[in-house]
């Protein structure tokens, strides 16, 4: 499959599936593929005992027999395709960031909301008690009572047109009563307003530029889930190789460490037959001293990135000090690098990052939209109309209401702030802005270009390292065959037999290293062109290019 013709998965939720580009797993049971040192023919102790110290090394404090291993605990089989997946299942941050887009939803149905019909309703009552006093001697004061019951209901609703509407429905009792009669009344009305606004607020684009900015919000959020996805893919992924490649660093320098042992025993059993001075088991303790402390310092490495793959994995029923298995080999055969072409294209179209720039633009955009209606007056058309109805009692003020009786009123409102200076100043802000955002697209494009060519070239170059590492350890390896030949006839020397042992050793972490850091390689480049999910199978939001008007 070329870079261009990546499928195109639909948005769910995220899914491991099968990773494209990762070598097989190796049999169970199978050794990795490392390439064991030229043995000796001397005469060599049972494996696993140190050999007998000399004088020398006592005088020189060299610690004597096997370091003790580093990990405890229960072990951890894993491949990468594992590991990966216990990170997108039990990754603490990945669970945390997942939330963020629904978060983010809610504000889009706040903004939704606002359109939304709503029922009001109302009552009251009053009650009026007056006292009249006359001048008039020995006239009583009049007293007089009136009181009001008023209850109301109705629906009212917004329109993204500007258009407000409210239905009402109302109905009220009034009594008043004196020492001479008591008179009370129903009323009932029922009453429709309409209020268009003309200028402000009159254009539908406007009125929905808040709903249509918090569905751009969502829409970022989901960028930004998979951008991180992506990125706790590919830390995941560079920390499982640097797990393994810590390893293999680890067993090269045991291995180095046990050839450096069997040199310094076969340096011994010839000056006790007089082959050699006393001065040749110097150059082998010493080489024997480099390659304990090259192991403390790899055993070191391989313990601080398995604690940073268990971090990143978080597995449920594992401990900090559990031991990992890699199921995973890395292998020296590589295949072709895709043109770098292909993967700016690839990037252009699906790195987050890169759509959350094209919609911040696009929100940007609606912004300049909604100000725009600040710098235009309020004028606002409203008509209300009603029918009301008068009786002695509820039921009959509500028959009532269909009598020829009616009311209505229509006129305008009209209201601008003089100078207008924070209906401009918003207005301004926001087309600032939207040319801060395209400004930002275009330079985040051009990062974009950089960051893919620079991936490329460095996984062109691990490439090309591997076959150019794997020949210079071929190589080393004939140099210390003939140094150790040389050494056995006479000729030679302990000194330049490690020199040359160490030459190879550098050549094999050299090899090892390089065909890592390809794996690593790749995968940043990938990670770069925004399709590492895509080929390790995962679906996540965000598999689409945003698209924009600029």
């Amino acid at each position: 499959m070329t870079a261009t013709q990546l499928p195109r998965r639909p948005v769910h939720a995220l899914v491991l599936g099968l990773l494209l580009t990762l070598p097989a797993a190796a049999p169970a049971g199978e050794e990795d593929p490392v390439p064991a040192p030229p043995t000796l023919d001397a005469p060599l102790e049972p494996a696993g005992r140190e050999p007998r110290p000399s004088a020398a090394a006592q005088a020189l404090g060299l610690p004597q027999g096997d370091l003790p291993p580093p990990d405890s605990g229960e072990g951890l089989t894993l491949s990468v395709e594992d590991a990966v997946l216990m990170a997108l299942r039990h990754n603490r941050s990945l669970a945390a960031e997942q939330l963020q887009p629904a978060i983010t939803g809610t504000f889009e149905a706040v903004e939704r909301a606002v359109f939304d019909p709503e029922l009001f309703a109302e009552a009251s009552a009053s009650r009026e008690e007056s006292v009249r006093q006359f001048s008039e001697v020995n006239r009583p004061p009049a007293v007089s009572l009136s009181q009001r019951e008023q209850a109301e209901a109705g629906l009212r609703q917004s329109l993204p047109t500007g258009t407000d509407i409210e239905l009402t429905l109302s109905a009220s009792r009034s009594e008043r009563r004196d020492q001479i009669s008591t008179t009370e009344q129903f009323t009932s009305r029922a009453g429709l307003t309409l209020t268009q606004a003309l200028l402000q607020g009159a254009r539908i684009d406007s009125n929905l530029a808040s709903l249509r900015q918090a569905r751009v919000d969502t829409a970022i959020s989901r960028y930004a889930f998979r951008g991180f996805a992506e990125s706790l893919v590919a830390d995941v992924e560079q920390a499982y190789w640097d797990y393994v490649l810590a390893s293999r660093n680890t067993a090269i320098y045991e291995e180095s460490l046990e050839v450096a042992r069997r040199q310094l025993e076969e340096t011994r059993q010839r000056i006790r037959v007089g082959d050699r001075p006393e001065t040749e088991e110097t150059s082998a303790l010493a080489e024997v001293a480099l390659r304990r402390q090259g192991l403390i310092d790899a055993r070191s490495q391989r313990a601080r990135a398995r604690i940073r793959l268990l971090q990143l994995i978080n597995p449920p029923a594992a401990r900090w000090d559990s031991r990992i298995q890699a199921e995973d080999s890395p292998t020296p055969d590589v295949p072709p690098l895709e043109p770098v072409a292909a993967h700016l294209q690839l990037a252009m179209d699906l790195r987050p990052d890169l759509n959350e720039a094209r919609l911040q633009l696009q929100r940007g955009e609606l912004e300049v939209v909604r100000t725009r209606q600040g710098l235009l007056p309020r004028l606002d058309l409203f008509i209300t109309l009603g029918r009301s109805g008068y009786a002695d009692s509820f039921g009959s003020a509500w028959r009532a209401v269909d009598d020829e009786g009616y009311d209505y009123s229509v006129g305008l409102q009209f209201s601008h702030p003089l100078g207008n200076r924070a209906g401009e100043a918003d207005a301004r802000r926001a087309r600032l802005s939207r040319e801060q955002a395209l400004e930002s697209l275009y330079h985040m494009e051009q990062l974009t270009a950089l960051d893919v060519q620079n991936a490329w070239y460095e996984a062109n170059r691990t490439r090309e390292q591997i076959a150019a590492t794997r020949q210079t350890r071929i190589l080393q390896e004939q140099v210390l065959e003939t140094e150790q030949t040389r050494f056995r006839v006479g000729s030679g020397t302990a000194l330049a037999v490690a020199q040359a042992q160490r030459d190879l050793l550098e050549s094999r972490l050299d090899e090892m290293e390089a065909i890592i850091r390809h794996r690593q390689a790749l995968t940043d480049l990938y990670r770069q062109s925004g399709t590492l999910l895509l080929r390790r199978g995962i679906e996540a939001p965000g598999d689409t290019r945003a698209e924009t008007a600029y």
